[in-house]
């Protein structure tokens, strides 16, 4: 994968997590075309937050999504908006939810990605010269 640095006035950055987010309790509810309405949404709040979703897909209960994110929003505060408003999404098009209101389980997986192993950072940092 190419690197494309996010510059903005004070930071040159390269923030990638994948996301994987469950459905509650882990029941089987989407189909093809209501992982197509989640991916629609994730996209409409990243255009209204300014991340991006590089890449997404999902199974029954689960969605996977590569997100690239400006250092100024944690990833706590996108999945919430991602969670929320795909959830409600979901309701308004008329899909049952796995428990009362809730789409969602409260958890998720988030890993960075990109960048060099920590090995080679490691050596690269151990390597520097310190100033005289």
């Amino acid at each position: 994968m190419t690197s494309i640095f996010r510059r903005e006035r004070n930071s040159v950055t390269d923030l990638k997590i994948h996301l994987i987010c469950v459905t509650k309790y882990r029941q089987s509810v989407f189909t093809g075309e209501s992982i197509d309405l989640i991916e629609k949404s994730f996209r409409e709040v990243a255009e209204k937050m300014n991340f991006q979703v590089l890449d997404f897909n999902g199974e029954e209960n689960y969605i996977h999504a590569l997100i690239e994110y400006p250092p100024k929003l944690s990833i706590s505060q996108i999945v919430n908006a991602l969670k929320g408003v795909s959830s409600r999404k979901y309701g308004q098009a008329g899909y049952k939810k796995p428990h009362k209101e809730a789409l969602w389980s409260p958890s998720y997986f988030a890993i960075s990605v990109g960048g060099a192993p920590l090995e080679i950072l490691k050596e690269y940092i151990k390597n520097q010269e310190n100033p005289s």
